[in-house]
């Protein structure tokens, strides 16, 4: 009797177990359904996203880079075929020695540039590449106490002005006076940079209230850093009638964007001090600059340097008046011209930095929906009348294109022509001149 009692209690036991281990794992299998239910969503909305930004990249590939064939043919097991016309990228050398390219990196999509909000000025100042000058010596148009010189690169149109590190070694454009607000851009080239690359290894900008070698009362400046081992971070600086009120490290890793051919930008609107680098903006303090104190001079200060395996070359200079808001300029006054979208020499196609202009007009657009714009091109006189009229209306439309295929502008509310070189507002004679003759307008209708 014992013994089926036994039996009986144990049978319900394991039907008990077996019980709650079914419910159990329904529980478990009810979890694991709502969360495969939200992976698959998730995975579904990465595809969706993945697929829209695609699509927008080919847009704007197709406007910035008219001639490009879509994505690189893979072979079987998937790896790319390189282009015949393509070929190896070359290795640049100078006149002082052999300078290894660093590793490719990954191209960034061109849709960043949706976002890059820098607006070069419309008045040159001053204009430098160099073309005047010899290689070999210090450049006409600027100022050292130290030294430096001109070197050529050979996958590179341009002339370098290779500059060299000191305590107090600074390189000084010779701009005649700087207005409240203004732009300044450059290129720059970087060599041997390494692992062992000094920590203490800074690109400085200052702009301030001398253009002197001495140190000004007042300035605000940034550095950036080329040491590859660590992210040093960059460091914003001023001084306000003699006293430091702002000294910060700003942690932005750039290690990969230093070792390359990279832009800087960089605007003043009277305190404010922007800094961009490529497109992404870095710095931005509303206040870095004295409120009452005019500003003089712009200096350039590199530091930490091995000069025995690494250097510096700059090129491409550009200070321009402006950089203000076109945004409220073309609302109160109904037309603005900018020599702030550029195009590939005798070409139509858009550059990816005038994305910042053409980003304005378009939240103009959006905003003032009643409003409709004319859109006229300008050249300089370089080149045959009727080739440079024809130029003129390419570029028009060209702009018209990305407003229309980025920003979904309806095509209704735009016009386009072109002036061809007839309509100059600078000497054409001049460098600085025929700058500010490539322009293009916004007329309200």
């Amino acid at each position: 009797m014992k013994t089926n009692r036994t039996k009986l209690k144990s049978a319900f036991a394991i039907l008990f177990i077996l019980f709650c281990g079914v419910e159990a794992n329904a529980q478990l299998l009810k979890k694991l359904g709502k969360r495969a239910e939200k992976a698959a969503e998730r995975a579904v909305e990465r595809r969706v996203e993945k697929e829209t930004t695609e699509k927008t990249d080919q847009v704007l590939d197709s406007i910035l880079e008219p001639g490009k064939k879509g994505k690189q043919p893979t072979g079987k097991n998937g790896q790319s075929i390189p282009n015949k016309e393509d070929g190896e990228r070359p290795s640049i050398s100078t006149d002082l020695g052999k300078i290894e390219k660093a590793p490719d990196q990954p191209e960034q999509s061109i849709a960043v540039y949706r976002k890059f909000d820098f607006v070069p000025g419309d008045k040159p100042l001053f204009l430098d590449d160099f073309k005047n000058d010899f290689i070999g010596d210090f450049p006409s148009k600027w100022n050292t106490n130290g030294g430096g010189e001109l070197v050529t690169i050979n996958d590179s149109p341009s002339k370098w002005l290779k500059i060299l590190p000191g305590f107090g070694t600074e390189y000084i454009p010779d701009v005649e006076e700087l207005p409240e607000e203004f732009t300044m851009e450059f290129d720059v080239i970087t060599e041997g940079l390494d692992s062992k690359t000094s920590s203490q290894s800074y690109l400085q900008i200052m702009v301030g209230d001398t253009k002197t070698f001495e140190k000004p009362k007042n300035y605000g400046f940034i550095e950036y850093p080329f040491c590859q081992f660590i992210d040093a971070g960059i460091i914003v600086e001023n001084n306000i009638n003699g006293k430091r009120e702002i000294r910060n490290d700003i942690r932005a890793d750039i290690r990969k964007i230093v070792a390359s051919e990279h832009h800087i930008s960089l605007a003043v609107n009277k305190q404010r001090f922007r800094i961009w680098i490529n497109e992404q903006k870095l710095v931005d303090v509303p206040r870095l600059l004295p409120a009452s104190t005019k500003m003089q001079g712009i200096k350039i200060h590199l530091r930490g340097i091995d000069i025995n395996k690494e250097a510096i070359y700059l090129s491409n200079f550009k200070i321009a008046e402006g950089g203000i808001d076109l945004r409220r300029k073309l609302i109160s006054e109904g037309r603005i011209s900018t020599n702030g979208i550029l195009f590939e020499s005798g070409s139509a196609n858009l550059e990816a930095q005038s994305m910042g202009i053409i980003r304005q007009i378009y939240q103009v657009l959006a905003q003032e929906s009643s409003l409709n714009l004319k859109i006229v091109g300008h050249t300089d006189s370089d080149g045959n009348d009727d080739t440079n009229l024809k130029l003129s209306k390419l570029r028009a439309d060209a702009v018209k294109n990305a407003l229309v295929s980025i920003y979904n502008v309806s095509a209704n509310r735009l016009t386009t022509d072109g002036k061809g070189e007839s309509e100059p507002v600078g000497d054409n004679t001049t460098t600085d001149g025929k700058s500010q003759n490539r322009r293009v307008e916004f007329i309200k209708q």
